[in-house]
């Protein structure tokens, strides 16, 4: 039987800084990032919007546009890296916030969890899915992958932020796609970039040094949570490239075969933090599955990065990103980084991009390299189904993302630093976070959302 992905929805924010604005303000040649890195524009919450929010509009999408009966969903399982709470998922938030809209408690017996290993949570959940699908072929499973990826002023990853939501459903004969049982995996545990609990004393805020209750706080040290990351961005590279290379080939060892994987693969769909990430990472892959022998015997690792580096300007190479990757780059290029969200926005890019250009894929397979930092790849493989321009119509991803408002420089510090307290769009058909509870001792900190028609 098959199974796989039915439908997809998506949700991103709808306000935007063009890169050569955030360029020129950091005095960065706006070709190095454009050309360079293939960014165009860099997605932003505005201040209703986070990660709950996002994914509920992009799973009320799904719903709504593919008609879906509640009664048959199974699991809401999420994949995020930007949770909101340390105890309470964001699926139990998308859980009450569908049964809200559609006025109907019937999630009741919905099983819902969320999935965190950085950007590879979505398909770690997505593969969960399945295999419960697989079991239980009457029943159908959503997975929604909700990030918002936020970095400090003036670092390194600022330019490669993005923020929004992607759902995707998971059935039995599945209209779009089949995902075969087969998961090249590679993990080891490293801190190529992660979210650590950070503290700093109360006397350092208070200059008190009796510990007296702040705000109460009985501890000495305050907890400090940050939307930012630590990370060593050259590292980070280095464990993408290792992992995808070493689920690569543990893939490709699964599917006992000798010729070379890519090649029967219409399209790759990489996790990209930036649009050209997946064609930088995927040439050493692509010289050692050809059979090539052009980088053995390279024992200095500067002399194997030149080699790799003289691949990846190859004229053949170039060829090869331009057929079998650049499809899934150009959502990315005007998004930015969706953290798990990030492959299937590759994915429904892809897609999108042959739909648009009205090229037949049915029967065609697509290649996926799954990363998240800590460090986790994996892949694996889909064919493309019959029906998959019907269970697309109502998507209309690049006509959506041509809508985005572009807001000026001083707009996007003042949203980074949280000085921006009115919605720069006024929110309309779609759900906002209402309130932040702050005066009931039993209920501080709670979110309350709401629909906005």
């Amino acid at each position: 039987m098959k199974i796989g992905i039915d439908a997809l929805a998506f949700d991103v924010a709808k306000i935007h800084l063009p890169i050569a604005v955030l360029a020129k303000a950091r005095n960065i040649e706006p070709e190095k990032l454009e050309k360079g890195l293939g960014l165009l524009k860099m997605t932003l919450p505005d201040t209703h919007q986070d990660p709950v929010v996002f994914g509920a509009n992009a799973l009320t999408k799904l719903i709504e546009e593919q008609q879906l009966d509640l009664s048959e969903i199974a699991r809401i399982y999420v994949g995020t890296e930007s949770s909101i709470d340390s105890s309470k998922p964001i699926a139990s938030f998308l859980v009450a916030l569908m049964e809200q809209k559609f006025r109907a408690n019937i999630l009741e017996y919905c099983d819902a969890v969320d999935f965190t290993f950085a950007c590879i949570g979505g398909v770690d959940a997505m593969q969960n899915c399945i295999d419960f699908v697989t079991l239980n072929p009457t029943k159908k499973a959503i997975v929604v992958t909700t990030d918002f990826a936020k970095y400090d002023l003036n670092s390194t990853g600022e330019y490669t932020q993005g923020a929004g939501a992607v759902a995707i459903l998971i059935t039995a004969n599945p209209r779009i796609m089949t995902i075969e049982n087969n998961w090249g995996v590679s993990t080891k545990g490293v801190f190529d970039f992660f979210k650590p609990y950070r503290t700093i004393t109360k006397e350092a805020i208070t200059n008190n040094t009796n510990n007296e209750v702040w705000f109460d706080n009985l501890e000495s040290e305050i907890e400090i949570h940050k939307d930012q990351p630590v990370f060593d961005g050259q590292y980070s590279n280095q464990c993408y490239m290792d992992r995808t290379r070493s689920a690569y080939f543990a893939f490709k060892k699964l599917k006992n075969s000798s010729e070379t994987i890519y090649n029967s693969w219409k399209s790759i769909v990489m996790h990209l933090p930036y649009a050209f990430q997946g064609r930088r990472m995927l040439s050493e892959i692509y010289a050692l599955d050809a059979g090539t022998t052009y980088l053995s015997g390279s024992e200095d690792a500067t002399e194997y990065q030149n080699k790799l580096k003289e691949v990846s300007k190859s004229e053949t190479y170039k060829t090869f990103v331009i057929e079998k990757l650049q499809p899934a780059e150009i959502a990315s290029s005007l998004i930015g980084n969706l953290y798990t969200g990030s492959i299937f926005m590759g994915l429904l890019s892809t897609l999108a991009h042959f739909l648009d250009t009205n090229e037949e894929i049915a029967n065609e397979k697509m290649g996926f390299l799954a990363y998240g930092s800590g460090s986790k790849s994996k892949v694996f493989e889909g064919t493309i189904e019959d029906q998959w321009k019907e269970a697309l119509q109502a998507v209309a991803l690049f006509e959506t993302l041509e809508k985005s408002f572009e807001i000026d420089f001083e707009t996007y510090e003042k949203l980074h630093k949280k000085e921006q307290h009115q919605s720069v769009q006024t929110p309309k058909n779609e759900w906002v976070l209402d309130r932040i509870e702050n005066e009931n001792p039993n209920l501080l900190g709670a979110r309350y959302y709401k629909w906005v028609d």
